[in-house]
């Protein structure tokens, strides 16, 4: 039986497809979906809520509606609720959560426009791609 293929997204890479309207960021989110799933992990999904629900954002997209996009991402994302090992190889700790989900669930690629994450690439084997390149590889 074939392995599915696992993504992993950072979580400025899931905001801007929604509310900055990045289509290349969407098309490679669209695209994973269909070719795989997305996983990812309780420190992940926290940041994803306490960044995407800051008032910071009600200019670009209602409350209600990111409510909604939240609820989205939940039905479409796997969660990893296995033993993860801590990792510490990014020059920002808090980009470590990515290395560590990626490693743990041995995913098929992340997909980030940070800098900080896709020096490292790869990583133990796991690609590590902005959005665009994620479209032209995959």
């Amino acid at each position: 039986m074939k392995r599915a293929k696992l993504f992993i997204f950072d979580v400025n890479t899931l905001i801007s497809a929604f509310v900055i309207g990045s289509q290349t960021n969407a098309k490679a989110f669209d695209r994973a979906i269909s070719i795989g799933r997305i996983i990812t992990s309780p420190p992940i999904q926290s940041e994803l809520s306490n960044v995407f629900l800051r008032p910071k954002f009600d200019r670009f997209v209602s409350l209600e509606d990111r409510l909604a996009f939240l609820t989205y991402l939940d039905r479409q994302m796997l969660s990893w609720s296995l033993p993860i090992s801590a990792i510490q190889a990014s020059r920002d700790p808090k980009d470590d959560k990515y290395l560590e989900l990626g490693v743990a669930a041995e995913a098929t690629c992340i997909i980030t426009g940070d800098n900080d994450l896709l020096i490292l690439h790869p990583f133990h084997n796991i690609p590590i791609l902005s959005a665009a390149d994620f479209l032209i590889q995959f």
